[in-house]
């Protein structure tokens, strides 16, 4: 079993990365990342792209919400 399939979908998931020249960290489940990847992917668009697309678009929330937000509006019903 690969260590992906072993996470329970669950579970919070931190990564951190840089966006607009600021590293920081965002904590997701890991069904919200994989998720993201997968319209990153569809988009043809690196996952570090498409969160600097949310993080410029967001109105206030925190990021992770905001990301969670973008999935759900984005993804197939």
């Amino acid at each position: 079993m690969s260590a992906e399939a072993a996470t329970p979908r669950t579970a919070i998931v931190k990564r951190s990365l840089t966006i607009a020249g600021h590293r920081t960290s965002v904590s997701l489940e890991d069904a919200f990342w994989r998720r993201l990847k997968a319209l990153a992917a569809a988009r043809r668009r690196s996952l570090g792209g498409v969160i600097a697309e949310i993080d410029a678009a967001r109105d206030g929330a925190n990021l992770s919400s905001a990301i969670r937000v973008y999935v759900l509006e984005n993804s197939p019903q």
